[in-house]
């Protein structure tokens, strides 16, 4: 049978790196290649794969997914207690058996496991997972009450803590070991504005799925009118955070297509999992000096909902405005929130899975 070929950008997605990086693979050697007529490198999809095994990749640059499995009655207090951790995206299953199921669909970066309630069942299956041989990036925490002596101890993959030391525990994981940034990439030390720690892992993700620089699209423009109408918000956006500009994918209200990324306040957003919001920003010392609130066009309020790609990074935001304070009652957060989602599901309905996984 003839080998199937990729393009530079097909074996990018596939080996879950920017584009740039996969050029500097093909062109320095790791992955053999040839020029079409036209100039164009191409690969062979068996040597990505041969070099995918060879270079198994690492949770710090393919996934922000946090996958907790607890009880509904403990799961308030892993919401309160990971609301703060900015550079992942919690998933809850009430049950081993949801859990393997969803990480049968994708691998998350590490799975969290709360031994507080069914101690056996959710032991053994934290057991069962850590040695699954498709699961080899994964990383694993059994959350216990106390440090005891069954807790596996020893294992490369598995970390013990308690609940107050997950938070902690979660930001060591997803925060690079390594300096050296992509390079495609490059941050400004100087930036007003807070950033995760594995922000160039994100800004990677966001260039995977395609969507910068691209034309409105309906899908996104629907969510966007319904954020305005429903909320009676004059202002209503979908926006991408890149390095250096809030972009609009979708706007209401607006004529700008894009801000510097310094007066996005989608900042903060993006570095939560629930609905941000400012109900004054003239009393936000966070905000006041904003330009966009000191000047025209004289922003009043401002509440957004992150938008996550299929592997947990916060892309930007739905988010609506006002040129007068405001605030959002738990209606009206729930519709923002709920938005936001349906944003999420469309931009994982258009990125290709990466690689099929099954957690058996």
């Amino acid at each position: 049978m003839p080998k199937q070929v990729l393009t530079t950008s097909e074996a990018a997605r596939l080996l879950g790196v920017s584009v740039r990086t996969a050029q500097l693979l093909i062109e320095n050697g790791p992955l053999k290649s040839w020029k079409t007529p036209g100039g164009h490198r191409r690969v062979y999809l068996a040597d990505v794969m041969a070099y995918m095994a060879q270079h198994p990749r690492s949770s710090e640059s393919g996934s922000a997914l946090a996958l907790l499995v607890a009880s509904p009655a403990r799961t308030p207090l892993f919401d309160g207690l990971l609301d703060s951790v900015g550079e992942c995206q919690v998933l809850t299953c009430a049950d081993v058996y949801h859990a393997a199921f969803t990480v049968g669909v994708r691998a998350p970066a590490v799975v969290v496991v709360d031994t507080h309630d069914d101690r056996e069942t959710r032991r053994a299956f934290l057991n069962r997972m850590s040695s699954h041989p498709e699961l080899g990036a994964t990383r694993f925490i059994e959350v216990v009450a106390a440090r005891d002596s069954a807790a596996p101890q020893g294992q490369e993959r598995m970390l013990v803590t308690t609940p107050d030391e997950l938070p902690g525990a979660l930001r060591a994981l997803f925060t690079p070991s390594s300096s050296q940034p992509d390079p495609v990439f490059a941050t400004d030390d100087s930036a007003s504005f807070p950033l995760a720690a594995n922000e160039l892992q994100r800004l990677s993700a966001l260039q995977r799925t395609g969507l910068l620089g691209t034309d409105p699209e309906p899908a996104f423009d629907r969510l966007t009118w319904l954020a305005s109408r429903h909320l009676r918000m004059p202002v209503s956006l979908m926006t991408l955070l890149s390095a250096t500009h809030q972009h609009f994918k979708s706007r209401v209200g607006l004529d700008l297509t894009e801000t510097p990324r310094s007066w996005a306040m989608c900042n903060r957003t993006i570095l939560q999992r629930h609905v941000y919001t400012v109900p004054d920003l003239t009393e936000s010392p966070l905000f006041a000096t904003n330009p966009a609130v000191a000047g025209a066009p004289y922003f009043r309020f401002y509440a957004g909902a992150p938008v996550f790609d299929p592997d947990g990074f916060a892309l930007g935001s739905i988010c609506v405005m006002d040129y007068r304070p405001h605030e959002l009652d738990a209606e009206q957060s729930q519709t923002l929130l709920t938005l936001a989602s349906i944003a999420s599901d469309e931009v994982r309905r258009r990125v290709a899975p990466r690689m099929p996984r099954a957690a058996r």
